[in-house]
């Protein structure tokens, strides 16, 4: 993380990131979303103008559509449908990157939409397309996400990953993005207050365990029934050290990922603790190369489809209707982008 006062004085290979705390809005009709759209291209302007190095303004997770759930399809977007063109547009107008949420409407199973991200570049170009892995149960009624997790050249050179919110509390979430090249790795979120302080630690630790910048924003103040806690901030996994944003709503603050002469300084010449590496080389010290093995069962499990915890009969929740959903009964078919082991973006 380079200490150029936030992007004042950006670093030849610098990456500066602004991270919107947008306020938490209420979401019901399609006028409503209309009018939070242009609040968010607003901000995108906003962002531009208070910051001329900044390469991408980055939005919380739940930006469109606030923390309802609610699966309307009125209020649904689609990646190519008209409130995605604007916040294309936002990105051209301003001549910034922009990483955006959408709940994604689901043709396959209307109930189930996706929750998706965007990344855009300056020249609108779409150049990162995820949907949400690991939606956040038993409360999200989203679909999971079938499209991997890809990573992408993003700004001034840098490798670019995004994840949404409860993504990053599964270490392989970071992990899969580190191994794949990512030295950024954008997380989104709509978090409340009682999440905080695992919001931060895990932050901290996909940061360190991966030698990564992580750059992590939430939404912000209340919509009446929550409080989304608003916390963003950077973490730099060589230092291990935490850049934490003061709580503000809808206030974009920048800061500067040093890709090239940190992230990848470290992967390279480190020893110690160069964790990413050493995982897949175990002991290089007493063996040629390391043990290249895979001495984990729950990854043999997982591949075989033969996951099973110790105590998966007494598991208490395991669908969603303590929060009001009902069981599902469609069962999970991956999609073909997701069978080929592909999520790339869309060219």
């Amino acid at each position: 993380m380079s200490s150029g006062l936030g992007g004042l004085n950006k670093s030849p290979h610098g990456v500066v990131v602004g991270l919107c705390q947008l306020q938490l809005p209420v979401i019901e009709t399609k006028d409503q979303l209309d009018a939070q759209v242009d609040r968010v291209c607003a901000l995108v302007g906003k962002a531009r103008r208070g910051s001329t190095s900044m390469d991408l303004v980055v939005f919380p997770e739940y930006m469109l559509h606030g923390l309802s759930m609610d699966v309307c399809d009125e209020i649904m977007c689609e990646r190519d449908g008209p409130i995605v063109a604007r916040l294309r547009a936002a990105c051209v107008q301003h001549k910034i990157w922009g990483c955006f949420s959408i709940m994604e409407r689901n043709p396959a199973a209307p109930e189930s939409p996706f929750n998706s991200g965007l990344i855009f570049d300056a020249d609108g170009n779409e150049v990162l397309y995820y949907r949400k892995l690991h939606p956040w149960v038993p409360v999200e009624p989203w679909a999971p996400g079938d499209l991997g997790v890809p990573v992408v050249d993003g700004p001034n050179g840098c490798k670019l990953a995004l994840i949404i919110c409860h993504d990053g509390m599964f270490p392989e979430m970071a992990r899969e993005c580190a191994y794949k090249g990512a030295e950024i790795m954008l997380r989104t979120a709509g978090y409340t207050a009682p999440i905080r302080d695992s919001w931060v630690f895990t932050n901290q630790a996909n940061a360190f365990q991966n030698l990564m910048c992580t750059a992590s924003v939430c939404m912000s103040g209340s919509d009446g029934t929550f409080d989304s806690m608003g916390d963003g901030g950077c973490e730099h996994g060589r230092h291990c050290s935490a850049f934490p944003l003061p709580t503000h709503p809808s206030e974009s603050q920048a800061k500067e990922c040093s890709a090239t002469s940190t992230v990848r300084e470290a992967r390279l010449g480190w020893g110690v603790e160069n964790n990413i590496y050493q995982l897949g080389h175990r002991a290089y010290v007493a063996v040629q190369g390391g043990a290249r093995d895979c001495p984990y069962t729950f990854m043999h499990d997982l591949v075989a489809g033969k996951y099973r915890l110790p105590w998966e009969g007494q598991v208490k929740h395991t669908d969603g209707r303590s929060c009001g959903f009902p069981a599902p009964v469609r069962e999970y078919a991956p999609s073909a982008a997701a069978s080929n082991g592909h999520g790339d973006a869309k060219k």
